[in-house]
């Protein structure tokens, strides 16, 4: 199967990547600034352009950026390298950012990422961060030939689709599977209670049907627990506790261990397969694993954020949270 990702066109995202250092193992633009969004700013060059980057060894990585762009660090600069990425690797969902970075006339934001804990989230759902993002469209920008790479790439995005799954009904429309999708790493984000915009799926969504059906067309047509009807734009599942249990055997490994935790009662132990079988047979069994889901994202926001006050600095983090929050003001005005 073709990997299902869109590779990028401007030319001025790679103009920026040569700022960087340049090993680099994947590397790619999300957000407002690449895709459209419904209320987002009308001109691209208004909103800042968020990248990220997977790097082999972060401390070698960030020596150089250090070297190149030491401007872009706050305080933590003095620290040194090697303590960045322990900071990177120990603290929230693995990532350290860098934000309200100027870079070729544009404002940017960018991540830094081991490749192995890319590779953790995106096969085992450890955090449901870089994973969530790369459950909807992004521009790939740089891609190693590798092809473990390749496989946990297309891994997350089959995730996506069965837990999305077993929380939608036994029929449902493309958009609400996509919609689904995109709310999954949004569940448990307390930045969507204060400082995101309430529309926000649906806005991302909505102008981008087009890009969604491009990452996740060959899942559907060769999803054996499903029956998509492409010509309709209808999907039907299979509901039953043995369509379930396949489903729920098939998440990745943190996510059945995370639904464990929340069923299985005290003092039991039952092994993970047992357990599921269980939540198979449960009429609520989407609901519990969308409180699993909501469980992951609300540990990994919370702590990514409170790193990203250190990391960003006061200053910027001020600037940072008051244009989220006047995009927030502005959404419910217009509800």
């Amino acid at each position: 199967m073709a990997l299902p990702v869109l590779q990028a066109t401007g030319y001025q995202f790679r103009r920026i990547l040569n700022y960087f250092p340049q090993d680099i193992s994947l590397a790619f633009a999300y957000g407002s600034a690449v895709f459209r969004q419904a209320g987002a700013a009308q001109s691209p060059a208004q909103n800042m352009l968020d990248f990220v980057f997977a790097v082999d060894d972060p401390v070698t990585w960030h020596t150089m950026n250090m070297m190149q762009n030491r401007s872009h660090y706050s305080v933590l600069k003095y620290l040194g390298p090697k303590r960045i990425s322990n900071i990177q690797n120990k603290y929230g969902a693995g990532v350290y950012y860098n934000t309200l970075v100027p870079c070729d006339g544009k404002v940017i934001k960018y991540g830094v990422v081991s490749i192995d804990s890319l590779y953790e989230d995106l096969l085992h759902w450890r955090t449901l961060y870089i994973a969530g993002r790369l459950h909807k469209p992004v521009k790939i920008l740089v891609q190693k030939e590798n092809g473990r790479l390749r496989t946990a790439l297309i891994t997350n995005l089959k995730s996506a689709v069965i837990a999305s799954f077993l929380m939608l009904p036994e029929s449902f429309s493309e958009e609400e599977l996509y919609l689904q999708i995109a709310g999954l790493s949004y569940s448990g984000d307390f930045r969507m209670i204060i400082g995101e915009d309430k529309a926000k799926v649906m806005n991302i969504v909505g102008p981008n049907m087009e890009h969604f059906q491009k990452l996740y067309i060959d899942i559907l047509q060769e999803c054996p627990q499903a029956v998509y009807k492409q010509a309709q734009g209808k999907i039907e599942v299979d509901k039953s506790p043995e369509g379930q249990f396949l489903q729920l055997m098939s998440l990745p490994k943190h996510l059945q261990q995370t639904i464990t935790g929340l069923v299985d009662q005290p003092g039991r132990n039952r092994d993970v397969e047992e357990v599921l079988l269980t939540v198979a047979q449960d009429p609520d069994c989407g609901a519990v694993v969308q409180q699993a889901i909501f469980g992951i994202v609300k540990s990994s926001s919370l702590s990514q954020s409170a790193k990203g006050i250190v990391t960003a600095g006061l200053k910027k983090t001020f600037s940072y949270s008051a244009k989220k929050l006047f995009k927030m003001m502005r959404s419910l005005r217009k509800q």
